[in-house]
């Protein structure tokens, strides 16, 4: 029987360690890891739905995609960029978190929660071209599913900065 979108992601919505998400700010505006975790597993869902993957393969990418930005650091914090610092040119590069936080996350959600190996490569892979290439269809669904949501995120972001720029360069325009 098919599982509902709830039922393959509510013991990982519900643990103390992802409830942290809410507090980390993603992509501007008022987003939140959190946010943006959830809406990425339910595109993924859905495009799993859609393409008519067998049950256990939607669940598979429904919780790569849920698990998808769970690394565990701030990668915004002075640690951070201390760490980066002691780095220069291409291994710099290396150690972005762009290029990393995938490894990070597939690691830690493979600690908590137990994933298989298409659901870690799903992961590990979810930044690519930045990061590898993407090896099976949970991967390649999880990566489209990141790049719509995380697409849909900044759109918005940059529409409220555009409104709020055309807000003070026009003076007497009422807000609808």
């Amino acid at each position: 029987m098919a599982q509902t979108f709830s039922e393959i992601i509510e013991d990982i919505v519900t643990h103390p360690l992802f409830e942290q998400l809410k507090d980390c700010p993603h992509h501007g505006g008022e987003n939140s890891l959190y946010i943006h975790s959830v809406d990425t597993a339910r595109c993924a869902y859905r495009l799993a739905r859609r393409f008519g993957l067998k049950e256990e393969r939607v669940r598979a990418v429904t919780r790569a995609a849920l698990l998808h930005d769970f690394f565990g650091y701030d990668w915004q914090s002075e640690r951070h960029r201390r760490y980066i610092r002691r780095y220069s040119g291409w291994q710099r590069v290396r150690r972005m978190h762009a290029f990393i936080h995938g490894s990070h996350a597939a690691h830690r959600a493979d600690r908590l929660f137990g994933l298989d190996q298409r659901q870690r490569d799903a992961i590990t892979s979810h930044m690519f071209p930045l990061a590898p290439w993407p090896k099976n269809s949970e991967a390649w669904l999880l990566t489209l599913a990141d790049k719509m949501v995380a697409s849909k995120e900044v759109g918005e972001t940059v529409g409220w900065h555009v409104k709020g720029w055309y807000r003070r360069i026009v003076p007497g325009r009422r807000r609808k």
